[in-house]
Formats: C-alpha cells, sequence, structure tokens
C-alpha cells in the first residue's frame, strides 16, 4: 500500500455534484457492460482496454477493482445519474509515491453535461486530502481534446508530455501530463 499513515482509502461513495461516485461492486456486472457495450464507438478511439472489451473482460476488471481497493493500488468508482451509470473514475497509484493519477470515462448518452470534470474535481479533493498524496495528474492524449478540457477547467498545470505506454486508436500516442499539487488546490475552480 502506498499510503501509510492515517485514513488511506477515500470514501466509498462521493457526492460529485451532478454525479454520486460509488466504489464499483462484483454486482454491478450487467450494468457496467450495458453502459460499456452502449459507448464502445465513443471510448474505443481513446481507452486501449475498449478495442477488446467483453463481459469476461469487464469481470476481471471488476474483480480487480475489489484487490486493488483493499491493496490502495487503486480506487475506482462508477459515475451515477439518477442510478444509472453514466461512466467511470478512478485514482491509481501508478505515478510514484505521494502522487495519484485520475482516470475516467463518460458513457456517450451523458457527454458534454459535466460529469468528467465533476468526478475529476471530487477526486482531485479526495486523493489530495490523503495523507501522503502531495500531487494528482490526468494523463491524455494529445488528440483527445475532451479529456484535456476537464484538468484545465480545474486550474490543473500542464508539466510535461510524454509517451503513453498504450498508443489510443485514434491518437498519437503522446501523452499530455496535467498536475495538482495539495498546495495549489482551491477546491471546484472551473473556468
Amino acid at each position: 500500500m502506498r499510503h501509510d499513515a492515517g485514513p488511506s482509502r477515500p470514501p466509498e461513495v462521493i457526492d460529485a455534484g451532478p454525479a454520486i461516485l460509488r466504489r464499483w461492486l462484483v454486482a454491478d456486472l450487467d450494468a457496467s457492460c450495458e453502459a460499456v457495450f452502449g459507448s464502445l464507438e465513443h471510448l474505443r478511439p481513446w481507452l486501449p482496454w475498449a478495442a477488446d472489451f467483453s463481459r469476461a473482460t469487464q469481470a476481471e476488471f471488476l474483480a480487480g477493482c475489489e484487490l486493488n481497493w483493499q491493496s490502495g493500488e487503486a480506487f475506482d468508482y462508477a459515475v451515477l445519474v439518477g442510478g444509472a451509470i453514466a461512466g467511470s473514475a478512478g485514482l491509481m497509484a501508478r505515478i510514484g509515491p505521494g502522487a495519484l493519477e485520475i482516470g475516467y470515462w463518460v458513457h456517450q448518452a451523458y457527454t458534454r453535461r459535466g460529469l468528467a470534470t465533476a468526478s475529476a474535481a471530487a477526486l482531485t479533493g479526495q486523493a489530495l486530502a490523503l495523507p501522503g498524496i502531495a500531487r494528482v495528474q490526468i494523463v491524455h492524449d494529445e488528440l483527445n481534446v475532451a479529456s484535456g478540457a476537464v484538468p484545465r477547467k480545474l486550474g490543473f498545470v500542464k508539466i510535461e508530455r510524454r509517451p503513453l505506454d498504450h498508443r489510443p486508436p485514434g491518437g498519437t500516442g503522446m501523452g499530455v501530463v496535467w498536475e495538482m499539487t495539495r498546495r495549489r488546490w482551491r477546491g471546484t475552480v472551473c473556468r
């Protein structure tokens, strides 16, 4: 586990304004598959996992969410609007000590409602409240303009460009890295 002192996990349910973030459960298999299958064309250009998405890979993801939550490696949430799955957002401990990375996707029927921004804002606040976490990053392919708008609206600072681990089908494989530090965070400042 990467967080040692005090509460080392964010809450299982987070009010993100227009959405509720609720920890993913194995029992979400059917509803999550329906949400992803309903958005595959929207997700495939940017998310490499969407290319081979299946019920079996989603079951593995949900089982992994439980293990990762317990270990502190990741905190993954269903983004819920009116009880329906409108996307996913999570915090991942994969960028080194003292930091978490935020990832998100939104069902195509729920885009342009501010859900990714609200989810990222809520997760940024939760992450920076955790002991030992001093910075949060969001990384996206340079051609994914919609994803890049989220950290910009929240006041994240663009700190570098670097190759992504996997080149998304709709992108170049060059990632833009945005960062927010505990010292700079002022809450949900959208511009």
